[in-house]
């Protein structure tokens, strides 16, 4: 969906996977950013780097990208807009998505590549700003 405004947050993510009976550590929950989702397979939470977690497996060095909404739940193809350009580019994405908007997480190296394959694609990218 060209258009659109996205944001680069100003933010230094990891990605955690825990087992799914581990709880979630107080840490996380006093965060200004966190992703918490629980299956019956894995506990995975997206938090601030500086965060540390003893977890099994942890991916560190994303960066985030705010689609500014609020969006409308009739609003098909967002998601499918972007990950489709970024895919294109070679970039790999995670997305967390919350009751008003999405949030793109790139690979902090691959930014650049990204900011650049979106404006060209017609997206609008404002400057970066606090998570």
């Amino acid at each position: 969906m060209p258009g659109l405004r996205l944001t680069v947050l100003s933010l230094k993510l990891s990605i955690h996977r825990l087992e799914p009976a581990d709880p979630v550590p107080p840490a996380v929950l006093e965060s200004g950013f966190y992703s918490v989702t629980r299956t019956a397979e894995e506990l995975s939470i997206v938090c601030d780097s500086g965060i540390l977690i003893a977890s099994p497996k942890t991916e560190a060095g994303w960066a985030c990208l705010k689609v500014e909404g609020p969006l409308d739940f009739g609003l098909t193809g967002v998601l499918a807009g972007i990950s489709g350009v970024l895919a294109s580019s070679g970039v790999s994405i995670v997305a967390v998505s919350t009751f008003d908007t999405d949030y793109i997480l790139v690979k902090s190296a691959r930014l650049p590549d990204a900011l650049r394959a979106l404006e060209c694609a017609g997206y609008d990218i404002g400057p970066a700003r606090g998570g």
